[in-house]
């Protein structure tokens, strides 16, 4: 080896041992992982509370199940028995706990989110006069807003996602397919919380928040705004979710020619609409059999309904649905930091 070339290897060592190691983040994007670590930590420890919950109920539900079937008491004949009704009662718990609090607390989710993490996002930079100092940094405002939602943005699909699972396989295994439990699919706080509902509500919550903060630009009139649009988007795509997909329209024998009712809907179905086929061939509504009585010569029963292997359509166009909105939003948001 030369001495020149011995030279410089020696006077290199020292440069590279000194040199610090790059963050595993570099720039912005390290920045808003830095700004966003208090709600990194809070999602994380709410994610492992309620999988932790899910994961008693899971492991309740199947050793009750267990002994229920080793016993001879798990079919509803046998439960006016007292040893059997003992043994059953010890699932009534975890049962309670999924449908009358974990669901109604998955299905506000959406709402939290894009009240306490989407509105004060950009609210607050405006309110605090911080948003100036953009325009004299050396990127963008496009890259800075990008970074600015990036981590956020994966926290709340990862929470959702992660939360949507663990709800859905609880549900499939130990509500809905469980020995007491009654909780249809199409119920008010069980379809919010189960299959890509959450995920596509909470990713639009998220970017409604961040819209609006940018629009009103105070964090406390944002934060309310947002929650109003929310629930009055929930409110509209919940009218029309009926006509998301087909319905059933089943014609079925009479049951009692007074109200002019037929055969129940099937098990876990939601009943959109029900009556009385008159012998000329007319509809009359269920309604007006009971008040007007005019289905005493009824001939069949009708039943318009969604059953249960309808909530992956459905969800899949509400998804849409929503997922095209948050795109919209996004653009528009954009659009005004570009400007």
């Amino acid at each position: 080896m030369s001495a020149d070339a011995l030279t410089r290897d020696r006077s290199a060592a020292p440069a590279a041992a000194s040199r610090p190691a790059a963050p595993p983040l570099r720039g912005l994007l390290w920045l808003s992982f830095r700004q966003n670590r208090f709600l990194l930590w809070t999602l994380a420890a709410l994610l492992a509370l309620t999988a932790a919950d899910l994961l008693w109920i899971h492991i309740s539900s199947q050793h009750t199940v267990g002994v229920l079937r080793r016993t001879g008491c798990y079919s509803p004949e046998t439960w006016s028995s007292t040893h059997c009704w003992t043994l059953l009662a010890p699932i009534n718990r975890p049962t309670f706990w999924y449908v009358q609090i974990l669901q109604p607390a998955v299905t506000a989710v959406p709402l939290l989110i894009g009240v306490f993490i989407g509105a004060p996002l950009l609210a607050q930079e405006y309110e605090r006069g911080t948003i100036r100092l953009i325009r004299a940094q050396s990127v963008s405002p496009v890259r800075w807003l990008a970074a600015r939602l990036a981590v956020p943005g994966a926290a709340v699909l990862a929470l959702s996602g992660v939360l949507a699972g663990l709800m859905s396989w609880v549900w499939w295994v130990d509500i809905v397919h469980g020995p007491i439990a009654f909780d249809p699919p199409f119920q008010f706080f069980t379809y919010p919380a189960l299959g890509i509902a959450p995920v596509a509500w909470s990713l639009f919550a998220l970017a409604l928040g961040v819209l609006i903060g940018q629009l009103v630009r105070r964090t406390l009139p944002a934060m309310f705004l947002t929650a109003a649009l929310v629930a009055g988007v929930h409110g509209l795509i919940r009218r029309g979710r009926p006509s998301f997909y087909p319905v059933v329209d089943e014609v079925t024998g009479l049951r009692d020619k007074a109200t002019g009712l037929g055969a129940a809907q099937p098990t876990n179905a939601w009943l959109i609409d029900r009556g009385a086929v008159m012998p000329d061939g007319s509809r009359i509504d269920s309604d007006q059999c009971l008040f007007g009585h005019r289905c005493d010569g009824a001939t069949a029963s009708w039943l318009k309904y969604h059953p249960a292997d309808h909530l992956v359509p459905i969800q899949l166009v509400e998804a849409g649905i929503l997922l095209g909105l948050t795109a919209l939003l996004l653009v528009a948001v954009f659009r005004r930091i570009r400007g």
